[in-house]
């Protein structure tokens, strides 16, 4: 056994004896399928920090390799029983690398290249010795001659692919010479039984074509059959949330929103800092990636903030992720930027509606200590405000709401466009950002009645308030607002809902400034 090829089996069997350990060895099974078929063998599997990839990893590797035995580690485990189990278990010469081992200071990204493959020649040469000549070719071209004499094939496993592009954001040579060494590592080359890649970022394009195209990827965007085998699942979570006397409604308020496939997935490592701790709060780890939240949020790509300041009033965002080049430096519209906190972590995606929100209430915290220390102006203060303001609605006080829909406009001027319609509903989100302790969250553009209702708020099952159907107008009267309402019976799409309702309208007029009409709406039941 050596450090990278044929590593052992240490690094998974302390995973498998830690207090809480969740079996995702089926995932071999899936691997197996793909072994040595050659346009299916090249795997890509990207997912935010700390969502088990090098776990994952290290199993693969302890399965695989030569050189020990691992079959006690899956005594009982779900992989044990599928057919596949025996035919691979250590039977294949691994070669595992971490990247980032590589690069754990900046000098070293001229040299890592070279690095890694003297350090694999060095330990072939203890193995295969009389195989090869090393030459100019380097590590592929010791491969191939390995393979010529014996002919022996090789797995690779590696983690942490994708540093290189973290690391330097605008080093683009350096970004190409690696990409060059995988594809001259990989593409048509006989030796390769199984390439598997993990990372944050899915794999880098230039322009519209993957630098690598040969590798299938499977990323937030696109998980396809590895959806469940990367983080937690609802009911991994609320198992041990039986096991370790955890509140898992509570759990789920506050970790869970990730949707993968047709998998809701929990970050493990919040999970399991909350057995430990009994404590809900955020455990998202301050790092590169907290670095960029604060930094892309803060672009100045139009909607981008409009965007932001939605998804934290639990409102969606319909993005094109084809235009994201995967890289951390690209960036031409907001819907790139977006899509790199989707692979970061920070959103979660509807596939089937091409939709990003925040995914829960740890992470909607992430966005607040970035927004605060983005220097957003007024926003904090007007979300301050927020309780107030919705207090104010169930009373009935429209010239209060007015007011506090005024003062929120103007504290958050300097980051919406102020004279238009999309401001105004960003506007009146803030206002309302508050209700998400009562309330679903906001519908926007709902189709009711004859036409659309621009926001309507619907409480929890749990909570005795009114629904609130709010109607936005621009250099028009809050009473045509309500009006609108009446005449085109938005209410009516609430027809099974037999609780209070009450009609908003809210107008900006350039000249008049902002007015509310609040009224109390029966249902004909």
């Amino acid at each position: 056994m050596g450090l990278y090829l044929n590593p052992g089996n240490e690094a998974f069997r302390q995973a498998v004896t830690d207090d809480i350990y969740i079996d995702k060895t089926k995932l071999i099974a899936l691997i197996n399928q793909r072994f040595n078929r050659s346009r299916v063998k090249y795997i890509c599997v990207s997912r935010p920090r700390r969502f088990g990839k090098s776990m994952a990893a290290d199993m693969l590797a302890a399965y695989y390799g030569k050189g020990c035995d691992s079959g006690e580690l899956f005594v009982s485990r779900k992989i044990e029983n599928e057919e596949s189990f025996l035919t691979h278990l250590n039977q294949h010469n691994v070669i595992r690398l971490d990247i980032q081992r590589f690069l754990f200071d900046e000098s070293h990204l001229d040299i890592f290249i070279d690095k890694i493959q003297e350090a694999v020649i060095r330990e072939l040469e203890t193995e295969y010795g009389g195989c090869f000549v090393a030459d100019q070719y380097g590590l592929p071209g010791v491969l191939g001659q390995i393979y010529a004499h014996t002919k022996e094939g090789f797995t690779f496993i590696i983690d942490e692919w994708d540093c290189v592009f973290r690391f330097a954001k605008e080093r683009q040579e350096i970004q190409k010479g690696y990409l060059d060494f995988l594809r001259g590592l990989f593409k048509g080359a006989e030796y390769v039984e199984l390439a598997y890649m993990t990372g944050i970022l899915p794999i880098k394009k230039y322009g519209e074509h993957s630098a690598i195209n040969i590798f299938k990827e499977f990323s937030m965007l696109n998980p396809g059959p590895f959806a469940e085998y990367f983080g937690f699942t609802e009911e991994e979570v609320e198992t041990l949330c039986g096991k370790y006397g955890i509140d898992y409604e509570e759990t789920k308020k506050w970790y869970d929103g990730y949707l993968i496939g047709d998998f809701h997935i929990y970050n493990p490592q919040a999970v399991t800092e909350l057995m430990d701790s009994k404590s809900f709060r955020s455990y998202w780890t301050g790092t590169e990636t907290y670095e960029a939240l604060k930094i892309y949020i803060d672009m100045n790509f139009d909607g981008l903030k409009e965007s932001v300041i939605g998804m934290l009033s639990d409102v969606r965002c319909e993005i094109d992720p084809s235009t994201s080049q995967n890289d951390m430096t690209t960036f031409k519209s907001k819907d790139d930027v977006l899509t790199l906190l989707l692979h970061l972590g920070y959103l979660s995606f509807d596939e089937k509606t091409s939709e990003v929100f925040i995914p829960n209430q740890e992470i909607a915290r992430e966005f607040m200590r970035s927004v605060k220390a983005g220097g957003w102006d007024g926003l904090v203060q007007a979300l301050k405000r927020s309780e107030g303001l919705l207090q104010s609605t169930w009373e009935l006080d429209g010239e209060a709401v007015a007011e506090g829909v005024a003062a929120i406009h103007n504290e958050t001027a300097s980051m919406l466009k102020y004279n238009n319609e999309n401001s105004l509903t960003c506007t009146v989100l803030m206002a309302y950002y508050s209700a998400k302790a009562y309330y679903m969250n906001p519908l926007l553009e709902l189709p009711s009645g004859k036409g659309f209702a621009d926001v309507v708020y619907l409480p929890k099952r749990d909570m005795d308030r009114p629904a609130l159907v709010v109607e936005l107008k621009w250099n028009q009267s809050a009473k045509g607002a309500i009006a609108q309402i009446k005449d085109k019976q938005y209410a009516d799409w609430l027809e099974g809902y037999t609780g209070n309702i009450l009609l908003v309208g809210i107008s900006y007029d350039e000249k008049k400034g902002h007015s509310c009409v609040i009224e109390e709406y029966k249902l004909n039941i």
